[in-house]
């Protein structure tokens, strides 16, 4: 008989655990740059995720890195990309993205990593 194919499942962290997102922001007149640190504290690895996460009104995404957003404003989810899909446990990835703001330049309040709530440094 043939041998399946394996398929890559996103996995979530355990409850109880999971994750930690560290979030700096860099702001000037009409735009900002947020770094966010995912850190899997979880006793498992993390193979593909998708980090969800409400912006502060006014708040829109022109540009991000490490990870794909969408949509740009409102509620967000930012997806890994190829080279950063598993985050083994302890470890971490750094992601980014650039935005225009109306004067709020206040971090999200919470951030769901594959809908396990996260603590935030």
């Amino acid at each position: 008989s043939p041998t399946p194919s394996p398929t890559v499942t996103p996995t979530a962290p355990p409850p109880g655990t999971g994750c930690r997102i560290g979030y700096v922001v860099s702001a000037w007149n009409t735009g900002l740059t947020a770094s966010v640190t995912i850190t899997n504290t979880a006793p498992t690895a993390v193979n593909g995720w998708s980090l969800a996460f409400t912006l502060p009104g006014g708040q829109t995404i022109t540009n991000g890195w490490n990870a794909t957003y969408s949509p740009t404003s409102g509620a967000v989810t930012a997806r890994n990309v190829s080279y950063n899909a598993t985050i083994a446990p302890n470890a971490s990835t750094t992601i980014g993205f650039q935005a225009s703001h109306s004067g709020n330049t206040a971090r999200p309040s919470s951030f769901t990593l594959n809908g396990t709530p996260c603590t935030i440094a």
